[in-house]
């Protein structure tokens, strides 16, 4: 019996060729975007919060030092690793899939952040990662899912584009299968071998999000439509961020 092929996240985000391809990110924008929402939502000084799918914890880092205690998980060994240099007595880093139970908890604020969602191949774990998160919210609490806005990601689909990053030049070709919103990464990695990586994120829309929250016992508050928090626009909005309470 063949063994199954290892899930495309597992792999890539372990691969330094990922964190290279991401290193120009806008982290300061990022951290615009947390300040303003910390703002929004207003959770007490010293709050709890879980950082879902943190990477290599620079934002759980920014949260921790708003005064909140934080606790950040990924399924990413390596990128937990780094992370874990930076921890403190209230800044905590694990290794963790989403779709196992969390053993951590309860929070006061959940954050799952700029597309962490989505990845995996049967539609029943996207439940099952979101009913986990739901289980380690306090009552009263809330839970923030930030996914970019599919309707207008498929429609703006770039095909093809070459970007180059110290020295390594990675071609990117996108398309729609399949309910999936498909990145192929292909380059020469430093000993000049051909690699190829894909991204996978399902093109999960509002109502199936929707759904989605009715099944793990979430009441949708509102939706806002970018990192400035404007209100969202199917047409128009770059991002879907989902504010949800227990």
């Amino acid at each position: 019996m063949l063994p199954e092929p290892a899930e495309w996240f597992s792999t890539w985000f372990d691969s330094p060729y990922y964190h290279r391809l991401y290193q120009s990110r806008d982290y300061a924008e990022a951290q615009e975007f947390l300040g303003r929402l910390l703002a929004h939502l207003h959770p007490k000084s010293g709050a709890r919060l879980l950082d879902l799918a943190c990477g290599k914890g620079r934002h759980a880092r920014y949260l921790s030092e708003q005064g909140f205690e934080v606790t950040g998980v990924d399924l990413s060994p390596q990128s937990i690793g780094a992370a874990r240099q930076f921890a403190h007595e209230l800044l905590h880093f694990q290794v963790h899939d989403m779709r196992d139970p969390l053993p951590y908890g309860p929070f006061d604020l959940v954050l799952n952040l700029f597309t962490s969602f989505g990845y995996f191949q049967q539609e029943a774990e996207n439940v099952v990662a979101l009913r986990n998160a739901a289980a380690v919210v306090r009552p009263g609490g809330k839970l923030v899912i930030d996914f970019l806005n599919t309707e207008q990601a498929v429609r703006t689909l770039v095909a093809h584009e070459t970007k180059t990053v110290d020295g390594t030049d990675f071609y990117l070709y996108r398309h729609f299968n399949n309910d999936f919103i498909v990145k192929e990464i292909r380059f020469r990695d430093d000993e000049g071998q051909e690699q190829c990586f894909e991204e996978r994120v399902r093109a999960l829309t509002q109502e199936r999000f929707e759904e989605y929250f009715r099944m793990a016992g979430l009441r949708l508050a509102e939706v806002l439509g970018d990192y400035q928090l404007r209100p969202f626009d199917p047409a128009t909005s770059p991002r879907m961020i989902f504010v949800l309470k227990k």
